[in-house]
């Protein structure tokens, strides 16, 4: 629900920020590790990224220059049709002989939808007609609940054929003030994406909210380990939400719960895998600013 073309511009915004570096650590890895990467994943016939944003982190995988035709089968899958336009140009200005597919869908069917189609030319993929790797990067696995993570790895699984790959990436545990500043910057473009939802509700439900007596407020919650994201009420309001058929009452200082963003150790990453049905092919980590990229394949 942030991802309108708004909300995806808001979030391409962020990435930029110099107090949110997972998109340009996780970046750094992919750049520094691909090589290894793609080794570790030779052949490879198709490549699925669940949640592309702006495709660059994909770029950053395949490399200028180095991907010819026919290359892997390019697959993006992606609620936002802005996010996929985007990634899309990104991915055939970089390697202009590739096919890219994309799927507006949510990361579940369009992983199915990219397995079916891989199976459509190829009825027994094997090793040797190619490798699927499939890709969750920018720590996104962490918006989940630990029990919805697992179940959503779980169902990745499912859907990939015996020997593919999977390439996640996950924000570690590190120090509270750079979690917050990280979720709640000084340029206050963070809270604009969160309260963009009310302004989206409005729009799409024929809600009335006042976004301006809503503040957004980001916290840690060290028991949880994760970043919590609240829109805070200002003061006592009614909000009616024809769309919905729902008329609410705020207390003021009542909140909205928008977002969780969960950060683990290393060692935790794994383990949700492993008991999903991965097996560890490698792990690199980026000390310094805490992040983790995790390469696993079906068992």
């Amino acid at each position: 629900y942030f991802y309108d073309a708004l909300g995806s511009a808001l979030f391409e915004a962020i990435c930029e920020l110099p107090w949110y570096r997972i998109t340009r650590t996780e970046r750094a890895l992919l750049e520094r590790h691909r090589r290894e990467i793609l080794a570790r994943v030779d052949p490879l016939s198709t490549l699925i990224e669940l949640g592309p944003g702006s495709g660059d982190k994909l770029a950053a995988l395949i490399g200028a220059g180095d991907t010819r035709a026919p290359g892997p089968t390019i697959h993006l899958v992606d609620v936002s049709a802005a996010a996929l336009a985007l990634a899309t140009r990104t991915i055939a200005a970089l390697a202009p002989g590739l096919t890219v597919v994309p799927h507006q869908a949510t990361y579940e069917s369009g992983l199915v939808e990219a397995m079916a189609q891989r199976a459509s030319t190829c009825p027994e993929p094997g090793r040797e007609a190619g490798r699927a790797l499939a890709l969750f990067l920018g720590s996104n696995l962490g918006n989940f609940d630990p029990p919805g993570a697992e179940e959503f790895l779980i169902g990745l699984r499912a859907s990939l054929a015996g020997g593919d790959t999977l390439l996640v990436g996950t924000d570690l545990v590190k120090p509270e003030r750079d979690l917050v500043l990280a979720y709640d910057d000084p340029l206050g473009v963070t809270a604009a994406f969160n309260r963009n939802l009310l302004v989206r509700i409005n729009r799409e439900l024929g809600a009335d909210f006042d976004v301006s007596a809503f503040h957004h407020r980001a916290l840690w919650n060290a028991e949880a380990s994760r970043v919590e994201m609240h829109l805070v009420a200002a003061r006592q309001q009614r909000v009616t939400i024809p769309g919905s058929s729902l008329a609410i009452t705020f207390a003021a200082s009542e909140f909205i719960w928008t977002e969780s963003s969960y950060k683990y150790r290393p060692d935790q990453v794994v383990a949700m895998l492993e008991r999903a049905g991965f097996r560890r092919v490698e792990q690199w980590i980026d000390e310094a600013d805490g992040f983790a990229l995790t390469l696993v394949e079906t068992t």
